[in-house]
C-alpha cells in the first residue's frame, strides 16, 4: 500500500531507482520577473484630490539587441552538450540497498538542455538589461498614507525575456501646516480673542482645496468648543461624496493687561459680581473672569 522503491528514491532522491529519471524535463529559460516598489511622496492637498505624477523607475527592460533571447543577432541557442539537452545530469551512488541513480539540474546550462555560445554583447546572454523610463500615474482621489496603487506589468523583466512583474506604489503622504487627517476627514484649529468669544464673530479660514469659508462664532463660544463643515474634508476613495471639515476652537486669554484695561475689566466683573481679590484662592481675579467665560459659579 506504500508503493514501490522508486517511489521512495523519487522523494529522497529526486530521482528513480532502477536507473530510471525524473522525466521532468529542461527547466525553461524564459521566467516571471520581479515585482517592485516604489514610494511616493504627496502632500495632503494631492492625496485628498488627486494628482496625475509622471514616475521615473529604474527596473530590468527587454534587452532590444537580442529581443530577450540573449543571443548575438544572427546566432541561435544550441543543446547542451553536458546534458545533451534534458535538462538534468545523472550519478550513480552505492548503498546498502544497492545502486542510486540521483538527477540534479544540470550545472553547465542551469537546467534549461541549452547553452547560448555567443552571448548578446549588450545584456550578457541575460535578455534583459537596467534602464530608467518614465510611467505616467493617475494617483485617484482620497489615497492615504500607506496605500499601495498595483500597476500591472511594469515591474521588472524576467530572465531570458520573460513577462514582467508589478510595479507597486506606496504612498506617503506629507504633514500639513494646517490640517490633520481622520479618513476623509480634516481637522484644523482657530484662536479668537476671549472677548470675540464673548460677543461673537465671524472670520474666514481657507480650506485644503484653497476656497475661503466663513465660520461663526456664536456668542458665550468657550474654549475647546467645535464647527462642523459638512462635505468640506477630502473625498471618500472610489465614491464621489467629501468627508467634514472640523474646526476647533480655541480662545485666548490676554496674559498681560496696561491699568486702563485692567481697570475696565474690573468694572465688569464688578458688574457681573465676580470681582475678588488677587490672590485669593479661587486664583485671583483673571481666574475668575476665566471661569466666568467658562460658566463655572
Amino acid at each position: 500500500g506504500f508503493g514501490g522503491l522508486g517511489d521512495v528514491f523519487d522523494m529522497f532522491f529526486g530521482g528513480g531507482g532502477g536507473g530510471t529519471g525524473t522525466g521532468r524535463g529542461p527547466r525553461s529559460r524564459v521566467r516571471q520577473g520581479a515585482d517592485a516598489l516604489l514610494r511616493l511622496d504627496l502632500t495632503m492637498t494631492e492625496t485628498a484630490l488627486g494628482v496625475h505624477r509622471d514616475l521615473s523607475v529604474d527596473t530590468a527592460v527587454t534587452c532590444d539587441v537580442c529581443s530577450g533571447d540573449g543571443c548575438a543577432p544572427g546566432t541561435r541557442p544550441r543543446i547542451c552538450d553536458t546534458c545533451q539537452g534534458s535538462g538534468e545530469v545523472q550519478s550513480v551512488q552505492r548503498s546498502l540497498l544497492g545502486q542510486v541513480m540521483t538527477s540534479r539540474p544540470c550545472p553547465v546550462c542551469a537546467g534549461t538542455g541549452q547553452q547560448i555560445p555567443n552571448p548578446c554583447p549588450h545584456c550578457g546572454g541575460e535578455g534583459r538589461v537596467r534602464a530608467r523610463r518614465t510611467i505616467p500615474l493617475d494617483v485617484p482621489a482620497g489615497v492615504e498614507d500607506g496605500m499601495r496603487i498595483r500597476l500591472t506589468g511594469q515591474g521588472e523583466v524576467g530572465p531570458g525575456g520573460g513577462p514582467a512583474g508589478d510595479l507597486y506604489v506606496e504612498i506617503h503622504e506629507l504633514l500639513h501646516d494646517v490640517f490633520t487627517r481622520d479618513g476623509a476627514d480634516l481637522h484644523c484649529s482657530v484662536t479668537v480673542p476671549m472677548t470675540a468669544a464673548a460677543l461673537g464673530t465671524e472670520m474666514t479660514i481657507t480650506t485644503l482645496d484653497g476656497e475661503q469659508q466663513r465660520i461663526e462664532i456664536k456668542p458665550g463660544t468657550q474654549s475647546g468648543s467645535k464647527i462642523t463643515l459638512r462635505g468640506r474634508g477630502v473625498v471618500h476613495l472610489r465614491e464621489t461624496r467629501r468627508g467634514d471639515l472640523h474646526v476647533l476652537v480655541e480662545v485666548r486669554t490676554p496674559t498681560r493687561l496696561d491699568g486702563e484695561q485692567e481697570k475696565l475689566m474690573r468694572e465688569f466683573a464688578t458688574l457681573r459680581e465676580e470681582n475678588v481679590a488677587v490672590g485669593s484662592p479661587r486664583g485671583g481675579f483673571l481666574g475668575r473672569v476665566r471661569d466666568a467665560f467658562n460658566g463655572r459659579p
